[in-house]
C-alpha cells in the first residue's frame, strides 16, 4: 500500500510539474504579435529624421527593442507583393510563387495580378477589381498560417492594409480576416474567400467615415516648414501633383474636396496611415486580440509611405512629414497596446517591403549617374527581332526587369528560342544603360558577381518569371518614373530595409551583422515555439531572442 501511495505521489508530482512547465512555456510567449511593414521605408529614414521624431514611436522601437541595421532583401525584383510574402513565408519568389505584384503568363501573354481570384466575389465592394482577391497564387505557408496550425486555428489572425495584396498575402491561407481599402467608397472591404458578409464591427467602422474626417483640414506640415532641413525645397520639378493642386507645394488646402471626388487620394497622404491604424485597432477590439487563450497575430501594412514616395521622391518634404506624422501615429498605437494588451504581453516587429530610389531630377541636379533604362527598349528590340526573324510580337512583355518571349509564336513558326534569347542578350549587353543581361534558365553559370547572382536566382520562378533578366546600371529608373520615384532593383537604396523587434521575448540592443528579410519568419517561429513556414529558407536571428 505504501508503494502504491508513493507511485501515486510521484505520478501526481510529474503531472503537476508538466502542467507548471506548460503554463510557464505559455507565459513566455506573447499574447499578441503585431507585424508592421512600412511600405517603401528606406533603412536610413530611421536616422535621417531621428532628431525630429518623438520619444514614443520610432525612437521607442530603437531604444526598447533590438535594432538590426544591416538587413537586405535577397532577391529581385524588390516590390510590394514579394516583400510582404517573403517576410511572412521566410522564403523567396522562386519557392513561394509570388513573382511580382503582377507578372506575364508565359503561355498566353496575359497579365496576372498576384491576388486576383475570379472564383471569389468582393464583400463590401461592388467592384470585381477591388473585391475579388485571395491568396490562391501563394504556394508556401506563412508564419500566420503556422500559428493557426499550432493553435488548432484558435489564434486570431487579421491582415489590414490600404492595398489588397499587402493584406491578403501576410494574413495567409486561413486567417480570421483580411481587409483592404475600397477607393470607390472609402470603406474597408474583403472577399468571399474569407466571409460572406462584412462583420458588424467593420460596418460600424466604415459608417464613421474616418477618411472624410481625417482630410477635413487639408494637409500642411506638422512642423514649421523651415525646420525640414533634411529635405529638398518644397517646389521642385521632379515632384508630381496631388489631386487638384497646381503645384507640389504645402499646404494642400483642397484635400477634402479632392477626397470627396476621389477617395483614393487619401492613399497619397499621411492620413492613409492613420486610417489604417484606426481600422487595425477596431479589429483588435472586435476580436479581443491579445486577450485570448492563444497568441494572436495582427499584420499591418503602412501603405501611404509608398504612395507619397512614388509621387514626391524620398528627399521631399512630403515624405518627411509623412514619417513625422507616422511617428506620432505609432506612439499612439503603442500606447493603446500598452493599455489594452499590456506592455509585457505583446511583441511587435517593424520592417519594410522595399526601399526607394532617389528621383531622376534629384540625381541629375546633384550630378549623380541616372537615366531611364527602358526608354524605347521593347520597341527597339521588337524592331530588330522583326528584321532578323521576319516575325512581329516575339516579345510578350518587359515586366519586372524581365523579358518574356512569345513562346507560343516561337513554337508555331518553329523558331529557335535559344538563338532569339542570345541575340536579345547580346543587344542588351551593348546598351550603356544595362549592367547585365542574362538568360534566366542559365543563371547558375553566368559570370555575375554576388550578391546580384543569388538575388536573381532567388527571384527567378521558372513558371512565372520571364526568360531574360535585366540588371540596370546604378541610379537608372524605368521610363514611367520621370517624376517621383520607384523601386525594383538589387541596389541598397531599394534592398536595404529597417528591422526592429520590440516586446515580449526580445532583448534590447542593436547589430550591424548581415541578415535578410527572410530571417524574420523563423525568428518569430522560435519566439512562438512553432514550426517554420513550409518554404522557409531563413535563419533565426539569435541575438534578438531573450533567454
Amino acid at each position: 500500500m505504501k508503494k502504491f501511495s508513493a507511485l501515486v505521489f510521484v505520478a501526481l508530482s510529474v503531472f503537476s510539474l508538466n502542467a507548471q512547465n506548460t503554463k510557464s512555456a505559455d507565459n513566455e510567449k506573447p499574447k499578441l504579435v503585431v507585424g508592421i511593414v512600412v511600405d517603401q521605408m528606406r533603412w536610413d529614414f530611421l536616422y535621417r529624421y531621428e532628431t525630429k521624431y518623438g520619444k514614443g514611436g520610432f525612437k521607442r522601437l530603437m531604444n526598447e527593442g533590438y535594432n538590426l541595421n544591416n538587413v537586405m532583401i535577397n532577391y529581385v525584383p524588390t516590390v510590394t507583393a514579394l516583400g510582404h510574402t517573403s517576410i511572412y513565408t521566410g522564403s523567396v519568389p522562386s519557392i513561394h510563387g509570388i513573382a511580382g505584384n503582377d507578372w506575364t503568363d508565359r503561355e498566353t501573354g496575359k497579365n496576372v495580378y498576384c491576388t486576383t481570384d475570379s472564383s471569389v466575389k468582393g464583400v463590401g465592394s461592388t467592384s470585381e477589381r477591388i473585391g475579388a482577391h485571395s491568396p490562391h497564387q501563394l504556394w508556401s505557408t506563412t508564419i500566420t498560417d503556422q500559428l493557426g496550425i499550432a493553435s488548432n486555428f484558435r489564434s486570431k489572425v487579421v491582415g489590414v492594409s490600404l492595398k489588397d495584396r499587402a493584406s491578403v498575402l501576410p494574413a495567409g491561407h486561413n486567417p480570421t480576416g483580411a481587409f483592404w481599402f475600397d477607393e470607390g467608397t472609402g470603406h474597408f472591404v474583403t472577399s468571399s474567400y474569407y466571409m460572406s458578409e462584412l462583420p458588424k464591427w467593420l460596418k460600424d467602422f466604415n459608417a464613421q467615415d474616418w477618411g472624410s474626417r481625417l482630410v477635413a483640414n487639408g494637409w500642411d506640415t506638422s512642423l514649421p516648414i523651415a525646420q525640414y532641413t533634411e529635405s529638398t525645397a518644397d517646389d521642385v520639378s521632379w515632384e508630381q501633383l496631388l489631386g487638384s493642386a497646381k503645384t507640389p507645394v504645402f499646404p494642400y488646402k483642397n484635400l477634402a474636396a479632392d477626397y470627396a471626388a476621389k477617395k483614393g487620394i487619401i492613399r497619397t497622404t499621411p492620413f492613409g496611415n492613420t486610417l489604417t491604424l484606426k481600422v487595425a485597432e477596431a479589429a483588435l477590439d472586435a476580436y479581443k486580440m491579445g486577450r485570448n487563450q492563444d497568441t494572436d497575430f495582427l499584420a499591418i501594412n503602412i501603405a501611404s509611405t509608398d504612395y507619397v514616395g512614388h509621387s514626391f521622391g524620398p528627399n521631399s518634404i512630403e515624405v518627411q512629414d509623412t514619417y513625422l506624422r507616422l511617428d506620432k501615429d505609432l506612439e499612439n498605437f503603442f500606447a493603446m497596446l500598452d493599455k489594452k494588451v499590456g506592455k509585457d504581453n505583446y511583441l511587435v516587429f517593424l520592417s519594410a517591403d522595399h526601399g526607394g530610389a532617389h528621383s531622376l531630377g534629384y540625381m541629375e541636379t546633384n550630378k549623380m549617374l541616372t537615366g531611364l533604362f527602358d526608354d524605347g527598349l521593347q520597341k527597339n528590340l521588337e524592331e530588330e527581332l522583326k528584321t532578323r526573324y521576319n516575325h512581329e510580337k516575339l516579345i510578350w512583355a518587359v515586366d519586372n526587369y524581365q523579358i518574356y518571349l512569345n513562346q507560343q509564336l516561337i513554337r508555331e513558326h518553329k523558331l529557335d528560342a535559344e538563338d532569339i534569347k542570345q541575340n536579345i542578350i547580346n543587344r542588351l549587353n551593348r546598351d550603356p544603360r544595362v549592367l547585365y543581361a542574362v538568360d534566366l534558365a542559365k543563371i547558375g553559370s553566368a559570370a555575375i558577381p554576388e550578391p546580384i547572382k543569388s538575388r536573381i536566382i532567388n527571384g527567378y520562378n521558372w513558371q512565372r518569371s520571364g526568360d531574360i533578366q535585366i540588371i540596370s546600371h546604378d541610379g537608372m529608373l524605368p521610363n514611367y518614373a520621370k517624376k517621383g520615384t520607384t523601386h525594383s532593383v538589387w541596389n541598397s537604396y531599394d534592398a536595404h530595409i529597417p528591422l526592429i523587434f520590440m516586446g515580449k521575448g526580445v532583448k534590447k540592443g542593436q547589430s550591424t551583422k548581415p541578415y535578410h528579410m527572410t530571417d524574420i519568419a523563423p525568428t518569430l517561429a522560435q519566439i512562438l515555439k512553432i514550426e517554420n513556414p513550409s518554404g522557409n529558407i531563413g535563419e533565426p536571428i539569435s541575438e534578438v531572442i531573450g533567454n
